[in-house]
């Protein structure tokens, strides 16, 4: 279970003492190691290169180089595992953790200071998610971005997975034609961390996206309920009284919901947003799950309802959008706002997946591959 003594709080939106809870998720390492030598250790040997690399390094210009390009080689190498038929997303966010580690006990051939250390615990974060490796193919018609999350809740169980995880693994690169086009999909994993959300990660990722219509769909897609969602309302505050990765609180609760932050200042918007992904296309698949169009969000004055329109929840006060009020909505939120902000009209919205309990291989490889289905039949209504 969470350990409150852990935990930091939000205090009226504000974050403190976040420096302290920095090293919370690779304080797991231990625990996790016991319990799932396998998973940790699948990567080892890309961990054991960095730390042979970096302890040998006399170089403090190339140094942030070759830090990220071995986080960078971990993402590709989980791509490849994943793309082979291993279905398990963990081991790409323990092993990510491995590197942090390292990063944080082990030293080059210079004198290194604490803001440098973090430039290169950065570097490997950036690039072993996939944001380096960001590569749409010149005959690529239709470009499809999609972000997947870490696994979460890990003091409750420490072997979960996030089929989101998966699914961003295995369809990294995935490219297919459609009505004699080619079509392609890149991904990108997030963080369950609010800080990163506070400091823009999803409006530096997508900003360039939506300025430059470099693609064609942005999806969001995060472990949800019983069936597929499509989050037709995200709503812009938090509410969900649980932690993040790093067992961080917000302070925020149904009774209570605060808006999150953007650098320092409140995120300003409206209390709702809509998607706009191809419902009907992508409702058409129905495998071994229903595909749900979500309407539900609650508010303030009126709790819990289904929204029949953006319009009908104008003036109001956002407790959970159709996401809910935890990361999953806030993502969804933020990408749709940016689109909004920047005038863009590319498609853009949020897949809830079914939950799994623990890790769950089988199960997990039929979610991907539904989702894989889902978005081909999205494509075809671009």
């Amino acid at each position: 279970m969470f350990k409150p003594s852990l935990a930091i709080t939000l205090l009226s939106g504000t974050l403190v003492s976040l420096s302290a809870q920095a090293g919370v998720e690779e304080d797991r390492l231990p625990a996790a190691n016991e319990k799932m030598p396998q998973v940790v250790q699948r990567y080892q040997a890309l961990t054991d290169d960095l730390v042979t690399k970096y302890r040998q390094h006399t170089d403090e210009l190339k140094v942030t180089q070759m830090v990220a390009h071995q986080g960078q080689r971990l993402w590709q190498q989980a791509v490849r595992d994943v793309q082979s038929g291993h279905s398990d997303d963990r081991s790409l966010y323990w092993s990510r953790l491995q590197m942090r580690a390292e990063l944080g006990k082990q030293s080059p051939k210079f004198n290194i200071a604490s803001w440098q250390r973090e430039i290169l615990t950065k570097a490997v974060e950036k690039s072993s998610r996939g944001f380096s490796d960001i590569d749409f193919k010149d005959d690529a018609s239709i470009k499809i971005l999609l972000t997947g999350f870490d696994p979460f809740f890990l003091d409750r169980n420490i072997e979960q997975s996030n089929p989101s995880g998966l699914v961003a693994l295995a369809l990294d690169g995935y490219r297919f034609s459609v009505n004699g086009r080619q079509a392609q999909i890149e991904t990108v994993m997030i963080p369950v961390r609010f800080a990163d959300f506070d400091e823009g990660i999803i409006e530096s990722l997508l900003t360039p996206v939506y300025r430059d219509k470099s693609v064609d769909m942005v999806v969001t897609v995060s472990m949800g309920r019983s069936d597929f969602d499509l989050e037709r309302f995200p709503g812009r505050n938090r509410s969900a009284e649980a932690p993040d990765n790093r067992n961080i609180f917000t302070g925020a609760s149904k009774q209570r919901p605060l808006p999150p932050k953007l650098e320092n200042d409140t995120l300003n918007g409206p209390a709702f947003v809509e998607f706009s992904l191809p419902v009907a296309a992508m409702q058409s698949i129905n495998d071994r799950w229903k595909v749900n169009d979500n309407h539900t969000v609650s508010t303030l004055s009126r709790g819990e309802f289904q929204a029949s329109s953006l319009s009908e929840l104008q003036n109001s006060t956002s407790v959970e959008g159709s996401g809910g009020g935890y990361l999953s909505n806030e993502i969804s939120y933020r990408a749709i706002l940016l689109q909004n902000q920047l005038g863009s009209r590319i498609p853009t919205g949020h897949i809830h997946t079914p939950s799994i309990a623990g890790f769950e291989a089988d199960t997990e490889a039929a979610i991907v591959e539904q989702v894989k289905a889902m978005l081909t039949a999205a494509a075809k209504s671009l």
